[in-house]
This record gives structure tokens, sequence and C-alpha cells, in this order.
């Protein structure tokens, strides 16, 4: 991980050259939340330790750490975030971890520091030789995240919320992209999706347009995927364009298909995911519901309509007509 060697300052961290340390994650066992096991956090003589987020205007994020009765953390302690990620490739992320008045502690991740993109749970270490334990959650003030607009030149952009995990821990869902399409508003009709966004990292050109791609059903079914083209109209850095469902419906082979919502810049652009990434809620799948309407194809009648899926992406869904109206679930 290429950290930052400076910590700007965000309320009183500290800062230094040593300000982000960074250690290779190990492989131990993990917890229902792919938390590491045997921390200081099972062990019922600790204290638990709660931990409030501050988000700032430029996606950094300020922790506030209750410090357990008694303690004295040494210059080592720190804030451990570590990968949930299986395949253990990415690295443990260490953040000084200082007072801040009585009773508190404060770490630092500035919007600098670049976490790769996942799900990082998090720890305190509090330098006295026990293991980490693991965070629950506390008070979050995200409202700086909420309709953020970062400068729409920025090669990189990168977006954290903290969220609070099945068990009850602290958790950060962490995105790095660049460019990066965010999506702004939907409006769903019996015809199609008009997507509004705006884009981040690249200016949109001649033969800029948006592409829906059918994802193979199986992994042994990859290969090259259907792909729906339209054109979109831009003014600057913000885009819109309409998906129209007709193609969709006369391309489906039946059960529930999902098309991923994609953006080329220009004609001779890489794609770019669309997404909706920046406004401080971590799932927009359960929180964005949009419908899926009715529509009558060749083979009978289908529903189809807009969704998010777990990692915040746009897609569209394909399915056979339910009774119900329920949506069937998956990414």
């Amino acid at each position: 991980m290429n950290a930052s060697t400076q910590t700007p300052t965000t309320g009183t961290g500290p800062a230094g050259p040593d300000a982000v340390a960074r250690v290779l994650a190990g492989a131990p066992p993990t917890d229902p939340d792919g938390a590491a096991a045997g921390h200081g956090d099972r062990d019922p003589a600790a204290q638990p330790l709660r931990a409030d987020c501050i988000a700032d205007s430029a996606g950094g994020l300020t922790f506030d750490v209750t410090a357990p009765q008694g303690s004295h953390p040494v210059w080592s302690a720190a804030l451990v975030l570590r990968p949930r990620d299986a395949d253990g490739t990415h690295e443990e992320l260490r953040l000084p971890l200082g007072p801040n008045g009585s009773g508190r502690l404060r770490a630092v991740l500035p919007s600098t520091v670049a976490l790769p993109e996942g799900r990082w749970n998090a720890y305190a270490d509090l330098g006295d030789g026990r293991e980490p334990q693991r965070l629950l959650p506390g008070d979050n003030d995200l409202g700086p995240l909420v309709d953020r607009r970062p400068l729409a030149g920025i090669g990189r952009l990168g977006v954290r919320i903290p969220y609070t995990t099945r068990s009850g821990r602290l958790a950060l869902r962490s995105w790095l992209r660049g460019p990066h399409a965010e999506a702004v508003d939907l409006l769903a009709d019996a015809g199609g999706t008009t997507v509004t966004g705006r884009l981040y990292g690249a200016a949109l050109g001649p033969g800029a347009r948006a592409e829906a791609r059918l994802r193979p059903g199986a992994p042994e079914e990859a290969g090259p995927a259907a792909v729906v083209s339209v054109p979109l109209t831009g003014d600057g850095a913000d885009f819109t364009f309409t998906l129209p469902y007709a193609p969709l419906a006369e391309r489906w082979a039946g059960g529930t298909e999902r098309w991923d919502l994609w953006l080329r810049a220009a004609e001779d652009a890489e794609p770019v995911r669309i997404a909706r990434l920046l406004d401080g809620v971590p799932e927009k799948q359960a929180a964005f519901v949009h419908p899926e309407l009715p529509v009558g194809c060749p083979a009978g009648q289908l529903r189809i309509g807009p969704y998010y899926t777990p990692d915040n992406d746009l897609a569209v869904r394909v399915t056979g007509d339910r009774p119900d109206g329920a949506a069937p679930a998956g990414r």
C-alpha cells in the first residue's frame, strides 16, 4: 500500500514522518465478520472500546476512541485497519493513536492515504503488549460526505464510509477509483432508465457513450458479453443518457439477467463502472430501491428495473414477470 508519510492535520491528530506505518497482514483465523480471531476483544477482562467517526469534506476520517480507564497508551499505540479480502493481497494499515483530551484517543485517516478498495475491520492497539482489540461503533458524523463534490479533474477518487458489521463491530467500506462515473439521479419508466451523473478524472469527448453489458450467468460462461450502447449528452463533467429496455428484453434468454452499466468518456477510452459512492451511505441496495416495471417481449412478460449492487455499482435487472412483484435477490 502506498501510504502517505505525512498525515495532514484533521482536528488535533498527530503528524510526522512516521505518521502512517505499514506491516504485512498475516492470515489468522476469521470470525463471521472476517475478523482475525484470538484478539483482545474476546478476553472477558478487556474493556470494550468504541470509536466515533468524523468525516471531512475531502473524504478523510477522524476516529475518536474511548480510552480504557487507567490505561496509559504509549507512543506505539495505533488504530489498525485489517482487510477482509480472502486472498490476503492487501496490507494492514496502522494509524498513530494519540491522546485527545481526557479519556479520548484520536487517529486520522487522511484523504491522501490510498486505502485499497474493499472492506476493512477496525482495531485499537494500545501498545500494551495485548493483541489489538476490535472496535465497536460509536457516533458517526458523516454530514460532509453527503452530496460530496470533489474536484472534477481529480485523477483518483477515494471514498471511505464507516459501517456496523452484522455482529456489531466497526468496519470501513473503501472505494478507490479513477476515473469514476458517479450516478447522481435515476428516473425509470416502462420505456427505460434515464441516468444523470458526473464524471471524475476524465473529460467527455467525441464518441462518449454508456454501455450496458450482460453479466455472465456463471464463471464458465465468461467471454465476450452482449453490449447495448447508447449515446450520452454532456455539459462539462455532467452527463445524461437513457438506456431503453427494449434491446434488453429482445435479448432475454430466460431466468434473471443482470446488465452492468459502464461509461466510455470517448471513442477510444477505457470504460469505467457507473456507481453511486458520494453520499455517505455504505450500502445502497436497500436504501435506494427503484421499481421493476412490466415490459412486453416476444417471449412473454418481463420485469425490468435499475438497482445498486452490494458494491454500489449501477446495474439493470431483467426477469420473468413475478405475480408478487418481488425482485429476486442477488448481486
